[in-house]
């Protein structure tokens, strides 16, 4: 019964967040025809305006909204990139803010760069330790030594879950000293729009939110295999 408990229990955590995040962002994505531009447009005018020449900007139909560290790319959903909404503006300047930390050394973003690849790689080791656990204990048939290797893939799976929570620094400064002074200061959208236009930041900034809670199910998901 406990199990069943904390499982929705974290379900609940996991998804609430993720439903907030789609319901803002779908709310806010109705076109606006006296919006100076699209999406797209905004971007490639920010890379110009703030002369990030080794920027690009483009659209994407694999994954979300991000920009791209290692080739210098921001990329942006159709929906986003064509959109002429309040939600296409604000989410291609929260991410244009993603590049502006890059242009400037912003070491937290650096960092989160160099953990992601390290964390990626952490995880696929985690999962290869906690599958062949069964194996190892067969073979060595001394528990201690199944407990450890237990212990070292459980560690190496939160090392996704603190990435995600250590990028959350990085998500609010892209959205709140990056992208909003840039919305206020060169009125691209509306005044009367800026509260919109911080739900949205928030929005964008906790996506990153959702995916570490969502690395919290897959650590649940391995230890109740591994108790059986």
């Amino acid at each position: 019964m406990l199990p069943l408990i904390v499982l929705l229990i974290l379900v609940i955590i996991i998804f609430l967040p993720q439903f907030w995040v789609q319901r803002v962002i779908k709310k806010y994505s109705q076109t606006i025809d006296e919006l100076p531009g699209t999406g797209g447009e905004l971007a490639h005018h920010l890379v110009t305006r703030f002369e990030l020449e080794d920027v690009s900007v483009e659209k994407t139909d694999v994954g979300n909204d991000h920009y791209d560290p290692e080739s210098k790319t921001i990329r942006l959903s159709e929906t986003h990139y064509d959109g002429k909404s309040l939600a296409a503006a604000t989410i291609a300047t929260h991410e244009f803010g993603h590049a502006l930390q890059h242009h400037t050394n912003y070491k937290p973003l650096l960092l989160r760069t160099q953990l992601a690849k390290k964390a990626a790689v952490a995880e696929k080791i985690a999962s290869v330790i906690l599958v062949s656990l069964p194996f190892t204990f067969v073979l060595v048939k001394v528990p201690v030594v199944s407990f450890i290797i237990l212990l070292a893939g459980l560690t190496i799976m939160c090392l996704p879950i603190i990435l995600h929570l250590f990028t959350l620094p990085v998500e609010f400064d892209a959205s709140f000293n990056r992208a909003l002074p840039i919305l206020s200061e060169g009125n691209y959208i509306p005044d009367s729009a800026m509260p919109i236009a911080r739900k949205i930041l928030s929005a964008a900034a906790l996506t990153y939110v959702s995916a570490s809670l969502a690395s919290l199910l897959n650590f649940y998901r391995w230890w109740a295999i591994l108790r059986r």
